[in-house]
């Protein structure tokens, strides 16, 4: 194709050959055929925005980084309001991508103080049996999570109640106290993916984790 293009001089003065404007017409038809829908495009701009965050840990120091991301987040939102994300199919083990909550961002990043590395953040949810876990693995051994009861609140609210925590090595175990309550709500939800916003205003992004959590 480059061979037949004319060169640019010959372009401004002459109209393009009829092969050239067909050509083109077809590659636009064709790309606007297959322009992705409204939530895939949201959904991937989402992805790429926090892809090289490391989980938040830099958006802590880049208010303008964090403003783009909650504006994603808040576009999925709006094409997620009305629909339930609160039915069994929120029943996974789902992954953490990024989060703004202080508290996880603090563990992860300070993990090698004591030697190790925070691996998979996760929060394991059954809906049929009422329970949530948080989770925070410390590979290969290591893990710190806490139960909680759920109770479905609404169509996207989930109502939580800590009962215990514990902090488990390889051969050791220490329980903790349970410390607190609070709700969640997910916004949108699909196959791959969840955002939600919590009570205390914090933000997360998970995904369905290729494997399932068990204690």
């Amino acid at each position: 194709m480059a061979s037949l293009s004319p060169p640019t001089t010959y372009t401004l003065k002459t109209p393009k050959p009829s092969c050239y404007k067909s050509t083109s017409t077809v590659t636009r038809s064709s790309l606007t055929d297959h322009s992705d829908p409204p939530a895939l495009a949201a959904k991937r701009h989402l992805l790429r925005l926090i892809a090289d965050q490391d989980r938040g840990l830099k958006t802590q120091s880049n208010p303008k980084k964090l403003a783009e991301i909650i504006g994603a987040m808040d576009s999925l939102a709006a094409i997620g309001r009305g629909t339930v994300t609160t039915d069994e199919t929120l029943s996974a083990t789902w992954r953490m991508l990024w989060t703004t909550e202080k508290e996880q961002l603090f563990i992860i990043k300070n993990a090698r103080v004591f030697g190790t590395a925070a691996g998979d953040v996760l929060q394991v949810i059954d809906t049929a049996g009422k329970s949530l876990n948080n989770v925070i693995t410390f590979p290969p051994d290591g893990v710190f999570f806490v139960r909680s009861d759920i109770q479905i609140a609404s169509p996207q609210r989930v109502n939580f109640q800590f009962t215990s925590a514990v902090l488990r090595g390889k051969g050791w175990e220490f329980p903790l106290p349970p410390f607190g309550q609070g709700w969640f709500e997910s916004y949108y939800m699909d196959d791959e993916i969840r955002v939600v916003k919590d009570i205390r205003q914090d933000y997360l992004v998970v995904e369905r984790a290729p494997y399932s959590w068990k204690e």
